[in-house]
C-alpha cells in the first residue's frame, strides 16, 4: 500500500476521537507490519512523554487493542500503551523525514511510526505485560451480570451511558447514535427503562455495528485515517450520524438531532422509541 503524507488534512480544530473501531483498525494494521520485528530506538520530541529507554531493543510479540489504547507486547514482558485521545494518530512512514507535529518516532527494523499529535493529549507509557483484561469490550469480554449490576439501573440516558467509559470500552458519539437507532431506542431515554430484552438488543446490534466499522477501517467523518494514511470508509453507510433532515434509511422518516451533554445526538423519531 502507498504511504501518505498525514498532516496536510489533519484538522485539530474538527478531529473526531478515534473509537474503538479505528483503533481496532491501527492495531491490526500494526500487528501484521510489526509482529516479530524489533524496536530500534524510541525517539520522543516532547516534554510530556516520558524517555522510556527500556523500551528499545525489544521483540513485537503482538500488537493488540485494550478498550481505545494499542498495546504493543514486547518479548521483555513489558508492554507499550499509546491512547491516542483526540487528535493522536499513529502512521508507517516510507522515509526518516520528519513530521509536523510529531511527538514520538518508533524505529523498527522494517519502519518507522510516528505518533502525530497536534493538541498533545495522547498519552504512551510502559507497564509489565498482563494487565487484566477489560470487563466491558462488547467485542473481547463482556461481563452482562456485572453491568446490570453496576450500570443498567441508572438515571442517565440510554446514550450517555453507551458512551461511558465504565459501562462500556471504546463507545464514542458515532457509534453510539449509529447503535441506537438500530436497536431501535431513543437516546434520551434513562437507562433503567430498558428492559433486559431491550438491552439485549442494544449488546448486539453493538457489536454488529462496531464489527461493520472494523470491517471498512473506521469511520473518517472528519480526520480520521489509518496507519498508512488511508481514509476509513464506514462513513458512507451511517444509518443516521450527521444526517440531519435526511430520509431514513429504514422508515423513511427524518433524521432529527438533539444536543446531549454538549454533542449532538443524532436519531429518528420514527424507528427510535
Amino acid at each position: 500500500m502507498t504511504l501518505v503524507n498525514p498532516p496536510s488534512w489533519l484538522n485539530p480544530e474538527r478531529s473526531e476521537m478515534p473509537e474503538l473501531p479505528e483503533v481496532e483498525t491501527l492495531c491490526r494494521q500494526l500487528d501484521g507490519l510489526i509482529r516479530g520485528r524489533r524496536l530500534l530506538s524510541l525517539t520522543v520530541y516532547d516534554s510530556k512523554i516520558d524517555a522510556l529507554p527500556e523500551a528499545t531493543g525489544g521483540i513485537v510479540r503482538n500488537v493488540r487493542r485494550d478498550g481505545k489504547t494499542v498495546v504493543m507486547d514486547f518479548d521483555s514482558q513489558r508492554s507499550l500503551l499509546i491512547h491516542l485521545r483526540m487528535t493522536g494518530r499513529l502512521f508507517a512512514k516510507p522515509d526518516g523525514a520528519r513530521r509536523p507535529h510529531v511527538r514520538l518516532s518508533l524505529r523498527f527494523d522494517n519502519t518507522d511510526i510516528d505518533l502525530i499529535d497536534p493538541r498533545r493529549f495522547a498519552t504512551v507509557n510502559l507497564v509489565q505485560t498482563g494487565r487484566p483484561a477489560l470487563k466491558n469490550d462488547l467485542l473481547t469480554g463482556f461481563d452482562r451480570r456485572l453491568f446490570f449490576k453496576r450500570h443498567a439501573g441508572r438515571r442517565a440516558p440510554v446514550k450517555i451511558l453507551l458512551m461511558d467509559p465504565k459501562a462500556f470500552a471504546g463507545i464514542g458519539n458515532i457509534y453510539a447514535c449509529e447503535i441506537l437507532h438500530r436497536a431501535g431506542i431513543e437516546p434520551a431515554r434513562p437507562a433503567a427503562s430498558l428492559s433486559p430484552g431491550e438491552w439485549g438488543k442494544v449488546f448486539s446490534r453493538a457489536r454488529a455495528v462496531l464489527k461493520t466499522a472494523i470491517n471498512k477501517r473506521g469511520t473518517s467523518i472528519s480526520d480520521w485515517r489509518d496507519l498508512f494514511g488511508a481514509p476509513g470508509e464506514n462513513q458512507t453507510g451511517l444509518a443516521v450520524y450527521g444526517r440531519e433532515g435526511k430520509r431514513c434509511r429504514f422508515c423513511k422518516g427524518v433524521v432529527a438531532r438533539v444536543k446531549q451533554a454538549g454533542r449532538s445526538t443524532y436519531y429518528c423519531p420514527g424507528c427510535q422509541k
